[in-house]
C-alpha cells in the first residue's frame, strides 16, 4: 500500500536540522522539535500515513503536546526511515530469544550516532577520553549489532588510558584492571549489564566510591527480573558503593539518558521524555503521576523522532524521569489504526 504524505510549512534542511540538533537548548526545543515534526511528516511516509490514520493534520500541530508518538513497536514490523535517498550504515537489533521479533533500526551515520553519544555523555561526566571505560557486556559482545556494544566501543575508543576494554566473563582480568586503575588514580566507569554486575557484585569486590558503577539494564533469561532499586541494593551492598548509575537507552533512540543514583534519569539537551496516561494513549499525563513514557530524541532525524514506549514510569516537574517497569503483553499492543 503506497503511503500518503503531505506538504508543510517552510522547514530547515536535513544539514540544518542536524546542526539545530546539536545546538539545541531549553529556550528552544520546542521550536526545533516542531521543525523535526515538519521535516518527518513530509520526509517520513510511514509517520505521514501514521497522522493521516489518527486525522491529524501536521498544519493542526503547534506545540510539542499536538505530537502524536509513534508506537515502539512498529520497529519490529516496518523499516522506518525519513527520507528514502539514503542507505544505512549500521541496523542496530534488539536482543530477543529464539523465534521473537526484533527491532530494528536503521541508522543513516554511524559518525552521527558516535557524535550524540558523546554529547550526551559529556553533558553528565564530562569528556570521556578522561575516564577508563571497563565494558562488561557479555551476550551483547557476542551480538554485531548491538547499538550498546557499539557505544561502548566509541568510549572505549576514545579513553586515552589503556586500561580500557570490553570483558566477557574474563572477571579475574576485570578486578586486575580496577586495582591497576586504583593504584594510578585513573577515574574508572564500570558500565555493566545488570545480570553481569550482579554476578561480580557476588564476589564481594569492594570498589571505592570514586569508581562509577553504571549499569544499562538487562537480565536476558540469565536470571529473575527484578525492579530497578532492588536492583541498585543488591549492588550497592555487594560493591560497598554509595550509589548506583544507570543509563537509559534502547535500540530505538540514538541519545541516552544517565542517572547518577536513585534512578533518576536526566535527559540530554536532544531528548525529553513525557508520559501518557495509561486509558488514552494520545493524552499526556500529569507531572508526579504514573503514566507510560513517550520519548522524543530529536537525534533520530533519519528515523523518527517521537516514539511511544512501552515502558511505564513518572515523570517529573524539572523533567526527570523514573522506569517503573513494563506494560504487560506490550507486544501484542500497538495502534490498530495500522493494520491494513
Amino acid at each position: 500500500m503506497a503511503f500518503l504524505t503531505h506538504k508543510t510549512r517552510s522547514i530547515p534542511t536535513h544539514s540544518q536540522l542536524k546542526n539545530r540538533i546539536l545546538t539545541v537548548q531549553a529556550d528552544n526545543f520546542e521550536a526545533v522539535t516542531l521543525e523535526v515534526f515538519h521535516y518527518q511528516a513530509e520526509h517520513n511516509g510511514l509517520y505521514a500515513h501514521f497522522l493521516d490514520l489518527l486525522g491529524r493534520s501536521p498544519a493542526s500541530v503547534q506545540s510539542v503536546a499536538d505530537i502524536p508518538f509513534l508506537p515502539i513497536s512498529f520497529f519490529k514490523n516496518y523499516d522506518i526511515q525519513s527520507g528514502q535517498d539514503w542507505t544505512a550504515e549500521a541496523i542496530f537489533s534488539s536482543s530477543g530469544t529464539t523465534g521473537q521479533t526484533t527491532s530494528r533500526h536503521f541508522v543513516r551515520s554511524t559518525d552521527w550516532y558516535d557524535q550524540i553519544c558523546l554529547q550526551a555523555f559529556a553533558h553528565f561526566y564530562g569528556p570521556v577520553e578522561q575516564f577508563a571505560i571497563l565494558a562488561l557486556l557479555p551476550s551483547y559482545l557476542e551480538r554485531s549489532d548491538s547499538s550498546l556494544v557499539h557505544m561502548a566501543d566509541q568510549f572505549i575508543r576514545q579513553s586515552k588510558h589503556s586500561q580500557s576494554g570490553f570483558f566477557l566473563y574474563n572477571t579475574g582480568e576485570l578486578r586486575e584492571v580496577l586495582a591497576d586503575c586504583r593504584r594510578k588514580d585513573i577515574p574508572c566507569i564500570l558500565l555493566g549489564v545488570s545480570f553481569a554486575l550482579l554476578d561480580l557484585a557476588e564476589e564481594n569486590i569492594r570498589l571505592p566510591e570514586e569508581v562509577v558503577v553504571m549499569e544499562t539494564g538487562g537480565m536476558k533469561g540469565r536470571r529473575k527480573e527484578i525492579i530497578r532499586e532492588e536492583l541498585h541494593k543488591l549492588l550497592t551492598k555487594g560493591f560497598g558503593q554509595t550509589h548506583i548509575h544507570s543509563e537509559y537507552g534502547m535500540t530505538e533512540l540514538l541519545s541516552q539518558a544517565y542517572s547518577k543514583g536513585k534512578g533518576i534519569f536526566h535527559c540530554p539537551p536532544s531528548m525529553r521524555v513525557l508520559s501518557r496516561e495509561l486509558g488514552d494513549p494520545l493524552s499526556l499525563e500529569k507531572p508526579g503521576r504514573t503514566g507510560v513514557l513517550n520519548i522524543i530524541d530529536l537525534a533520530n532525524i533519519d528515523s523518527c523522532s517521537f516514539l511511544a514506549t512501552d515502558d511505564l514510569g513518572r515523570v517529573h516537574e524539572d523533567g526527570s524521569f523514573e522506569v517503573l517497569g513494563r506494560l504487560d503483553n506490550s507486544d501484542v499492543r500497538g495502534c490498530n489504526l495500522m493494520v491494513w
